[in-house]
C-alpha cells in the first residue's frame, strides 16, 4: 500500500460506504470526499461530511498509518487547523487536534475491494512500456475531435456559471465582479480562493480611496492575505503591518480563512509577488473595467496589464527574505494572457 493509491482509492471512493462508520462508532456519510491538493496543506480539500446527522465541511488527511500524523507534525501546522476527517490505511493511534478533540478517523483497509489491490499490483508489475494500453479505447479522428470540442463547450459554460454566480452575490455589481475575478486569476491556481476572499473583503470603493498609495494597497493586500504580522523582521514589514493595523480597524475588515501557498511554486509566482503585482495595477488604474470594455485589441489590452512591482520587490520574493538577485517583478506575458483569457473574455462571453 502506498499513500498515492490510497489518495486515489478515497478520491474515486473505490471501498465499501454502505453503513459506513468511523474508528469510534460514530456513523458518517460523505456528502463530498473533497478536491485533490497535490502541492502544501492537507490531501484533500473543501470537503464536506455528516457524522450523526451534523454537516462539517473543510480537508481531508490521509495517511498509511494514524501515527504518519504524528511524525509529519501537523499539530503544529496552521494548514491541518480545519481537517474534519483521517482516512488511514491502519488506525494504530488515536489522533487528536490542537484543541485535543479526538479528529473523525475511517480506516479502509477492511473495506477496499481485494480485486482493486490485486490489479492495482498486476499494473505495477507489468513490464509494458504502457501497462495500461490494454484498457484504453480506439478513438476515431472525429470522436477525438468531437470529445474536444465538448470539452471546450463544457469549460465556456463552466466560466460563464462562474462569472453569473460572483454576478449574484455582489449584487449584480460588474465593477465588483470584475474585481473579484481579476485577484482569482492574478492568485493563479493554489491561491486563486485566497485572492478571491481578499477581493470579497475589500470592496472596490475602498480600494479607490486609497489607490493613490500604493503602500496602503500593499498594507491591505497583503495583511488579508494572512502575510503580516506583529513581529515583522524588516522596516518595510513593520510598516505595512502598522497601516494594516490603521485600515484594518477603519473599514472593519474580516481576514480571510485561507493560508498562502508558497510550496513547490517558481518564486515569481509567489503569492507576496503577485499581490503586489495586483497592487501595483490598481494603483495605475483608474476604472480599469470601463476601460477594458472600450479596448479594440489584445494589444492595447496588453499595454493595461503591463505593470510592474515597486522597488521594494527587486530585492525581494518574500517581504522578510532579501533575494540574491535584484530584477524588477514585471508582468510577464503568458500572465497577461492568462488574465485577458480569463478575466476580460469570461466577461465578454455574457455581453454578447
Amino acid at each position: 500500500m502506498t499513500e498515492k493509491l490510497l489518495q486515489f482509492i478515497w478520491q474515486k471512493q473505490y471501498f465499501n460506504n454502505q453503513q459506513l462508520k468511523t474508528v469510534d462508532g460514530n456513523a458518517i456519510q460523505i456528502v463530498k470526499p473533497g478536491n485533490l491538493n497535490l502541492n502544501q496543506g492537507p490531501d484533500f480539500l473543501n470537503a464536506s461530511i455528516k457524522i450523526n446527522n451534523i454537516v462539517l465541511v473543510g480537508n481531508i488527511e490521509v495517511h498509511i498509518n494514524a501515527s504518519d500524523w504524528l511524525l509529519h507534525h501537523h499539530s503544529s501546522d496552521e494548514n491541518y487547523n480545519n481537517i474534519i476527517l483521517h482516512i488511514v490505511w491502519q488506525n494504530d493511534t488515536q489522533i487528536f487536534d490542537k484543541n485535543n478533540i479526538l479528529i473523525a478517523t475511517i480506516e479502509l483497509q477492511s473495506i477496499v475491494p481485494k480485486v482493486l489491490l490485486e490489479k492495482y499490483n498486476a499494473l505495477m508489475l507489468a513490464k509494458n512500456l504502457l501497462p495500461c494500453a490494454s484498457f484504453l479505447p480506439a478513438l476515431s479522428i472525429i470522436g477525438w475531435l468531437s470529445w474536444k470540442e465538448r470539452l471546450a463547450t463544457e469549460r465556456l459554460l463552466l466560466k460563464s456559471e462562474n462569472v453569473l454566480n460572483i454576478f449574484k452575490t455582489t449584487n449584480n455589481n460588474w465593477e465588483e465582479t470584475f474585481w473579484q475575478m481579476l485577484a482569482y486569476n492574478f492568485g493563479l491556481k493554489l491561491n486563486a480562493d485566497l485572492f478571491k476572499q481578499v477581493a470579497q473583503s475589500i470592496s472596490v470603493n475602498i480600494l479607490g480611496k486609497h489607490k493613490n498609495q500604493i503602500h496602503q494597497l500593499e498594507a491591505m493586500l497583503f495583511g488579508q492575505a494572512n502575510l503580516l504580522q506583529s513581529n515583522m523582521s524588516n522596516s518595510y514589514g513593520q510598516m505595512l503591518y502598522k497601516e494594516y493595523l490603521f485600515l484594518q480597524k477603519k473599514y472593519s475588515l474580516q481576514k480571510t480563512t485561507i493560508q498562502p501557498m508558497f510550496l513547490r511554486m517558481r518564486p515569481a509566482n509567489f503569492p507576496t509577488i503577485r499581490l503586489a503585482q495586483l497592487a501595483m495595477l490598481i494603483h495605475q488604474s483608474s476604472h480599469l473595467f470601463s476601460k477594458i470594455k472600450e479596448q479594440k485589441n489584445v494589444a492595447e489590452l496588453r499595454k493595461l496589464f503591463a505593470v510592474v512591482a515597486n522597488d521594494f520587490w527587486n530585492t525581494h520574493y518574500t517581504i522578510e527574505e532579501e533575494a540574491a538577485n535584484n530584477e524588477p517583478k514585471y508582468l510577464g506575458k503568458q500572465m497577461i494572457n492568462g488574465i485577458i483569457i480569463n478575466t476580460e473574455l469570461s466577461l465578454t462571453l455574457l455581453f454578447l
